[in-house]
């Protein structure tokens, strides 16, 4: 079976191809939100460097989210597109889950921090299990603040890992007993995303097309502005 991935809830884009074998070819790149101009360009290159053809494809996995609006439209409507033009199944991934699967090897907590713009953050906890990570935390959105405060209530050693962490920096740094990893694990990786999606392939956790919902969290910046500038006030 081979899996195609399909990332882009950040400001990253990626693609990803792999099964069996593992993963026989990735690619990401990042030029701000252009995402709907990157997708099919890396998703070409992807199938070009792995050799394989379109009809090839097995399954399309993609990033559920949570993450930027545009970006997770722009990826789940290009692998749904995908999906019914090739009849196949699809399997969701959340961003979180991504983030938190490179760094699975840490005895820490782990804690997945996708930046929400608006001075807020996409977060979710993670602990080490065999072959992996475990979600102990339903995923959530927050201040920096709010979410340092827990961290510092739980006063665990703790790994915090992505570009929320990263911009945020400043707040996380006063956390005693907490570290942010690298920045080359900021963004959600493809790679992950077909490694995660074969782990559910082999179990059958498919999803047709139509059944596969976005993990938004919150609504799109557009429609609060919008709600914001039309509420009128209060009687």
């Amino acid at each position: 079976m081979l899996i195609l991935g399909i990332e882009s809830a950040t400001q990253q884009v990626g693609a990803a191809i792999g099964g069996h074998e593992g993963v026989l070819a990735a690619a990401h790149t990042s030029r701000g939100r252009r995402h709907a101009e990157l997708l099919t360009p890396t998703i070409d290159f992807v199938r070009r460097s792995a050799r394989v053809e379109l009809d090839e494809i097995s399954c399309i996995a993609v990033d559920l989210g949570p993450g930027l609006f545009t970006g997770l439209r722009v990826g789940i409507a290009a692998a749904k597109v995908m999906a019914q033009a090739l009849r196949v199944p699809m399997i969701g991934v959340s961003s979180l889950d991504l983030l938190a699967f490179p760094v699975r090897h840490t005895n820490r907590l782990i804690v997945a921090v996708v930046d929400a713009r608006r001075g807020e953050v996409f977060h979710a906890f993670y602990r080490q299990v065999p072959g992996g990570v475990q979600r102990t935390t339903e995923p959530q959105v927050a201040t920096p603040e709010e979410l340092a405060s827990e961290l510092m209530a739980r006063d665990q050693e703790c790994l915090l890992v992505g570009d929320g962490a990263l911009r945020h920096r400043e707040v996380f740094g006063d956390c005693r007993r907490v570290e942010l990893a690298d920045e080359g694990l900021a963004h959600p990786s493809a790679t992950s995303l077909v490694q995660l999606a074969h782990a559910q392939a082999l179990r059958e956790e498919f999803v047709a097309p139509w059944e596969l919902t976005p993990l938004y969290l919150r609504k799109p910046d557009a429609e609060i502005n919008w709600s914001t500038r039309h509420e009128g006030p209060a009687a």
